[in-house]
């Protein structure tokens, strides 16, 4: 059973489409309940950054809510190929920013390349240039996933970082 079109919404016109909610996980950060615009009645409207990365709160919170869907509803169903050692996928994606990065800019091409108003040539470029790339990437065995498995999610340790010392010299080119 697929829980969501594989095309622009099935008529809806919306490239997104029709998503299954029950898909995504219950411990995917959401957005709470304010006003799915995120602004109050009357008050100016905002700046709403298209990345997910500069996002903060409550529209983080609606960015990886949205994300979740089009991931487990499109993504994984579709392209999710099976996990092994040498490609592995964490269940709990949504932990690694930097697989929110990632899957984010593939959500953003796919909804840009494969849309209603998306050239002919969109989902080939979309393969081509975006999924494979990424896919690759999050996927590599020493990638982002490295460690984790079904049913286990292995955190990642940021590389260290040492301040040079207030009086060493800058460097230059």
């Amino acid at each position: 059973m697929r829980t969501a079109p594989l095309a622009d919404g099935e008529g809806t016109g919306d490239p997104m489409g029709p998503w299954d909610e029950a898909a995504v996980p219950a411990d995917v950060p959401t957005a709470g309940s304010a006003d799915p615009a995120g602004e109050e009645p009357g008050a100016e409207p905002q700046d709403d950054p298209p990345f997910v990365l500069y996002k903060e709160g409550e529209d983080f919170g609606e960015a990886v809510e949205g994300l979740a869907l089009w991931v487990h509803g499109l993504l994984l169903p579709v392209y999710g190929r099976e996990i092994s050692s040498t490609a592995p996928w964490c269940p709990r994606w949504y932990d690694h920013m930097e697989a929110v990065a990632q899957l984010y800019g593939l959500w953003m091409a796919w909804q840009d390349l494969t849309g209603s108003r998306a050239p002919l040539t969109g989902p080939a470029m979309w393969h081509r240039d975006f999924l494979t790339p990424a896919m690759n990437t999050l996927r590599d065995p020493s990638g982002v996933f490295a460690g984790c498995k079904p049913g286990q999610h292995r955190a990642k340790e940021s590389p260290p970082i040492e301040e040079p010392a207030p009086d060493a010299p800058l460097p230059t080119t």
